[in-house]
């Protein structure tokens, strides 16, 4: 197992879980890397138990991805963005995808208001940043984008489910 998980849902329709699995979620959300036997050790449960009840939550979806978290900045990575995009003529699944293979893109999102979506971003430097924000703007049906610079991250964490 790896040290986080992303839980997310695409779909509209909710998975039901009950309280034993929200604990097991709770606990993977904070130590994603500890085995069946260490969480069924510490939920006072059978490895057993622990093992089919995270393989249900993997084939319904709810546990979606297994991941490091990682800190960019003590990568060199110290320029972070938020950036706003309007896109024109019901074009934006497809802008939106072409952003997101870009290599400094951590994530798109679908969003209300007088943007359509909102890209985070990871830089080294100002030149690769300016760079990308040029070509974001080269897009085909990219009308206008805002650009945030991030100053610090106050949080950053996946919510309990518990």
């Amino acid at each position: 197992m790896v040290k986080h998980i992303n839980i997310e849902h695409i779909s509209t329709s909710m998975t039901e879980i009950d309280a034993v699995d929200r604990k097991i979620l709770d606990h993977l959300l904070d130590n994603g890397r500890d085995s069946y036997r260490e969480i069924a050790k510490k939920m006072k449960l059978s490895p057993a138990t622990v093992m089919k009840r995270v393989r249900t939550l993997e084939s319904t979806g709810v546990i979606k991805n297994y991941y490091a978290r990682i800190d960019y900045d003590k990568l060199g990575y110290d320029i972070h963005i938020i950036v706003d995009v309007r896109v024109a003529k019901g074009k934006l699944h497809m802008v939106e995808k072409k952003i997101a293979k870009h290599k400094s893109v951590s994530a798109v999102y679908d969003n209300t208001g007088p943007f359509d979506a909102t890209v985070i971003a990871q830089f080294r430097t100002r030149i690769a940043m300016d760079q990308f924000l040029k070509h974001l703007q080269t897009f085909d049906f990219v009308e206008r984008t805002e650009t945030k610079l991030i100053l610090s991250t106050i949080k950053e964490k996946n919510i309990k489910i518990g």
